[in-house]
């Protein structure tokens, strides 16, 4: 079993990987780094690439906070880690289908990606990060979601999107 890495780890392989690479980062560079990372080092070395070609075609090739912070904005990552991908899931989810419950293969369809990549990348840290739910009957979204992607959630819905007894 694989466990997403703590923060604090990913901040140490950030820093080291910006040391074989020739890059000058803050701690609050690698802290931002890594707390959008997904608890993924991989990921995170693939962001910290990024940032550090950021750095140096918009900056003067140091990574500070607002540096990275600036360079995963025009990459499209936002503050929980989440990429267009997963924020157009979750659009998809809670403005074309409601909020679910829809199945998988439709979930899949809106976004463009094969069932496997949803189920298989896209959909855990969904779930890790309270966003998602899997249910007998679909994908569901959390209130957290909606307020994510900046929409209030609809009024409290039978568990599970069964129907209500008295609607």
């Amino acid at each position: 079993r694989l466990d997403y890495y703590a923060p604090a780890d990913l901040e140490q392989i950030v820093v080291r990987a910006a040391t074989v690479l020739g890059v000058v980062i803050d701690a609050p560079g690698a802290a931002e780094i890594a707390s959008r990372s997904r608890g993924t080092p991989r990921i995170a070395n693939r962001l910290l690439r990024r940032v550090r070609d950021y750095a140096e075609v918009r900056g003067d090739g140091i990574i500070d906070r607002l540096v990275a912070a600036d360079g995963l904005a025009l990459f499209g990552i936002d503050e929980m880690g989440l990429d267009k991908v997963d924020l157009q899931l979750l659009t998809n989810l809670c403005r074309h289908f409601e909020g679910g419950p829809v199945g998988l293969s439709n979930l899949a369809i809106s976004v463009g990606e094969p069932t496997e990549t949803v189920e298989d990348v896209i959909e855990p840290f969904l779930i890790q990060q309270g966003l998602l739910k899997r249910t007998p009957r679909g994908r569901m979204a959390t209130p957290a979601a909606w307020r994510h992607i900046g929409y209030e959630p609809p009024a409290a819905a039978p568990p599970d999107g069964a129907p209500s007894l008295f609607t």
